[in-house]
C-alpha cells in the first residue's frame, strides 16, 4: 500500500484537543494515513504515543517520521535522515541499530526541489512542499504550486504538502496528479477535524485523475 488521499500529519502543540482524539476524528472523516511527527519527544513517550495512535488509525496506516518505525513498518524521512533503522534496543534509551530496509514496508521522504527528488529514487513515495504558502511555516517557500510540483514529480507517487487548507486546493492537487494531500495545520487547528477531512477527501476524490 502507498499513502494516498488525505494524509494527516500530527502536531500536538497546535492541536485543538488531545492529539489522539483529533486524529481519531480525522480518521472518521476519511483520513487514509497518519504521519506521527512529534520528534521532540523522548523515545519512550513517543513510542507510547505511537501505540495510542495505532489504536485509532487503520491497521498499517501509521507512518512514523524518522528512520525508527517505533514498532511499526512505515517511516517518513526528512531530507537528511538515513535509511530506516530497526529498534533493536537493550533499553528504551539506547540508540536504534541501522540495517538494510528489511521489515520496513513503506518508506517516504520529504522533498523540496529537483535534487532532493532525484535522491529519493527507489522509495515508495515522496512529499513535495510547499505546494502553497502555509501558515504553519510562514515564509517557507517559494510555493511550488500544484503544476510545479507535478513537473518535479518522480516516478513514484507524490503527496502535495503545504497550505492544502481548502476543497479547491485539494482539487487542484488531484488534478495535477498527486496521489494525495498531506495536511497538518488545517486539521490540527480545526474545531471540527472530522468535517475538515471529509471536505478535503471528498474534493480530492472528485477531482482525482485516474492512473
Amino acid at each position: 500500500m502507498t499513502p494516498s488521499g488525505v494524509v494527516v500529519l500530527t502536531d500536538r502543540r497546535i492541536a485543538g484537543g488531545p492529539l489522539v482524539e483529533v486524529v481519531a476524528a480525522a480518521v472518521a472523516g476519511g483520513a487514509r494515513w497518519v504521519v506521527l511527527r512529534e520528534r521532540d519527544l523522548g523515545y519512550a513517550e513517543r513510542q507510547a504515543l505511537a501505540v495510542s495512535l495505532r489504536a485509532v488509525v487503520p491497521p498499517g496506516r501509521l507512518i512514523v517520521a524518522g528512520p525508527d518505525p517505533l514498532g511499526g513498518d512505515a517511516v517518513h524521512l526528512a531530507a537528511a535522515d538515513p535509511l530506516p533503522s530497526v529498534p533493536q534496543r537493550t533499553s528504551p534509551r539506547s540508540a536504534p541499530v541501522e540495517h538494510q530496509r528489511g521489515a520496513v514496508r513503506v518508506v517516504g521522504r520529504s522533498c523540496h526541489d529537483a535534487a532532493e527528488v532525484a535522491a529519493a529514487s527507489g522509495l515508495d513515495y515522496v512529499t513535495l512542499s510547499p505546494v502553497f504558502q502555509t501558515a504553519t511555516k510562514p515564509g517557507y517557500g517559494p510555493a511550488l504550486t500544484p503544476d510545479g510540483a507535478a513537473r518535479l514529480a518522480p516516478a513514484v507517487p507524490w503527496l502535495a504538502l503545504g497550505g492544502v487548507d481548502s476543497a479547491g486546493r485539494a482539487r487542484r492537487c488531484a488534478a495535477a496528479g498527486a496521489a494525495g494531500v498531506a495536511v497538518l495545520g488545517a486539521v490540527m487547528r480545526a474545531a471540527d477535524p472530522e468535517r475538515v477531512v471529509r471536505d478535503l477527501a471528498g474534493a480530492f476524490a472528485d477531482a482525482e485523475v485516474p492512473a
